[in-house]
C-alpha cells in the first residue's frame, strides 16, 4: 500500500510545476498558483506516509523520478516540448533507476 501512496505522491509532484506553468501562460495566475501549492502539500504528505516503511533514499528517488519523468511527458504532450531521442533515453534511465531501487534490497 505504501508504494501506492508513493505513486500518488509522485503524481502530485507533477502538479506543482504544471500549476506554475499554467499560472504564467493563462489569465488565471492565482488559481493555478493555489493548485500548485495544494499539489506540493499533498505530494509531501503522501511522501511522508509512504516513507514510513519504504527506505527514505528509495522513496525520495522514486518520488522525484515520477515527478521528473511525468513533468517531462506533460511538457511534451501539452506544451510541445522536444521529444528528442536523448531526452527519451534520459527519461528511460530515470525510470530504470527507480525500478532498480524498488527491486533491490
Amino acid at each position: 500500500m505504501d508504494w501506492i501512496f508513493l505513486l500518488i505522491a509522485g503524481v502530485f509532484e507533477i502538479g506543482w510545476p504544471l500549476g506554475f506553468k499554467l499560472a504564467e501562460t493563462t489569465g488565471q495566475r492565482l488559481l493555478w498558483i493555489s493548485i500548485a501549492v495544494l499539489c506540493m502539500a499533498l505530494s509531501g504528505g503522501f511522501l511522508w506516509y509512504a516513507q514510513k516503511t519504504i527506505p527514505i533514499g528509495t522513496a525520495y528517488a522514486a518520488w522525484t523520478g515520477i515527478g521528473a519523468v511525468g513533468t517531462l511527458l506533460v511538457g511534451i504532450l501539452i506544451f510541445g516540448d522536444s521529444a528528442s531521442v536523448g531526452r527519451m533515453l534520459s527519461a528511460l534511465a530515470i525510470v530504470t533507476g527507480v525500478i532498480g531501487l524498488k527491486i533491490a534490497k
